[in-house]
């Protein structure tokens, strides 16, 4: 698969991937007062996002034909 996640991009997901992670953990802990089943929901938005950031590739944009990355590969 091409890479069709640019730079901001990459940075965006990689700081909701963060936030919902430590949302998640949160959740989990007891600290944040949300319901139950927001941890695993979280936890896996935060999974998505972390591993798209690291890949470079989301399968949603290739869906939709969407190419953040400014760079073209041929």
């Amino acid at each position: 698969m091409a890479q069709n996640v640019g730079s901001t991009d990459r940075k965006l997901r990689t700081a909701v991937g963060a936030v919902a992670g430590l949302a998640s953990l949160g959740t989990l802990a007891g600290v944040l007062g949300l319901p139950d089943v927001a941890s695993p929901v979280l936890g896996i938005i935060a999974l998505m996002m972390l591993s798209t950031a690291a890949a470079g590739t989301c399968g949603l944009y290739s869906i939709l034909g969407v190419d953040t990355c400014s760079v073209k590969s041929n």
